[in-house]
């Protein structure tokens, strides 16, 4: 005598066994009966789920705005970079005409009218 008794599986519960379609369309989904309030939720479970949109929002626009930093802070680098380099090629350029001295006293005097304009 056997203690396990097994139902044969005919059919899976989950997928009916359906026949040829009337209109012969079989490649269409099957339709479900209209039912008005299955897409209804309560006011609860729809403030959770905007609560939590809106902190997905908040923190997408935090990463925005830090990425758009980090870009700023690039550019400005590049902007500093390109201004010391000019700046250096002027002085250079005035060197080759000028006593060293005096390059050094109008680099000093430059310096100091910016930092007042500033």
């Amino acid at each position: 005598m056997s203690a396990t008794t097994e139902t044969p599986a005919t059919a899976p519960a989950s997928v009916p066994a359906t026949g040829m379609r009337k209109n012969g369309k079989n490649w269409h989904a099957t339709k479900k009966a209209f039912r008005p309030s299955a897409g209804l939720t309560s006011y609860a479970k729809r403030q959770e789920t905007r609560k939590q949109l809106e902190a997905n929002k908040e923190r997408e626009r935090e990463m925005k705005e830090e990425k758009e930093a980090e870009r700023q802070a690039h550019i400005q680098r590049i902007k500093d970079k390109r201004a010391a380099k000019e700046e250096k090629a002027r002085y250079e350029k005035m060197a080759e005409k000028m006593h060293a001295k005096r390059v050094e006293r109008l680099k000093r005097r430059e310096k100091r009218n910016k930092l007042l304009s500033s």
